[in-house]
């Protein structure tokens, strides 16, 4: 199969990064600069700020496609892991603005895409933008996005031939557990079906040691199941790596 396409015209996939965490910090190390004039612990608190700023400002280009690219990248990175003819159905759990979606419906001509995400809070994603994106991409007829929690996806069992997950589970709010998403997940994939899920798998604290949790995935009935460590990618700058960012990152991937 062909390398997936780095952008779609004028698709808009938003940036890992939120706006946010430039802005803030910036403003409080203006009002800070401002205020050095008074004590100079004014001073040093703008010297503190401007460090996230310029961090952010650099992670920020980072992930932006015309900078670094990473998020495309690390895309490809997992539909490298897809062992699938596309033929049938695919769910992207946690669709975003839909480009990973829209990538496997450019990838897999004959599949039908179906996306989920909760949408709302502190990301710069909706439904509409998804949709935007698929009409400019030309795959609006194949794709479809709803709104769903990962914790409960309405989907019966095996629904699903291929399903992906981009860097959400452990944003999921209404289950402690972050394996039973997992789990959830693999509920509506097919006997025989692959999956490539990215998360913070190699967190600790949130998923526990990684031989105990791909022991667990495949104590639920699953063939195969591998992982591997997004930060050790060649393409991934020094500077990202930090647990923060892609320090902690891990692909699951196998068949069911």
């Amino acid at each position: 199969m062909e390398p997936v396409s780095k952008q779609n015209g004028n698709a808009d996939y938003g940036n890992w990064v939120a706006r946010k965490f430039i802005l803030i910090p910036a403003l409080i190390t203006i009002i800070f600069a401002g205020l050095s004039c008074l004590s100079l612990f004014f001073l040093i608190g703008a010297l503190i700020f401007i460090i996230p700023t310029v961090y952010f400002i650099y992670a920020y280009f980072q992930f932006s496609p015309a900078g670094g690219n990473l998020q495309s990248k690390i895309r490809d990175l997992i539909f490298n892991q897809i062992v699938w003819d596309g033929n049938g159905s695919l769910l992207d759990i946690g669709c975003g603005n839909g480009a990973m979606a829209i990538e496997a419906a450019k990838k897999y001509a004959e599949a039908r895409i179906v996306g989920i995400d909760y949408w709302g809070g502190k990301w710069e994603y909706s439904k509409e933008s998804c949709e935007k994106n698929a009409h400019i991409a030309g795959v609006a007829e194949r794709t479809s996005f709803q709104k769903a929690s990962a914790s409960k996806l309405p989907f019966a069992d095996e629904y699903f031939d291929a399903v992906v997950s981009n860097f959400v589970f452990h944003e999921v709010q209404d289950v402690m557990d972050k394996r039973a998403v997992i789990k959830e997940a693999l509920r509506v994939l097919k006997k025989d079906g692959v999956f490539v899920f990215q998360d913070l798998f190699l967190w600790k604290r949130i998923y526990g040691e990684t031989a105990d949790l791909l022991a667990t995935i495949q104590s639920w009935g699953v063939q195969e199941v591998k992982l591997i460590d997004t930060s050790r990618q060649s393409f991934i700058p020094g500077a990202m790596k930090l647990p923060f960012m892609v320090g902690q990152i891990g692909i699951i991937h196998g068949r069911k």
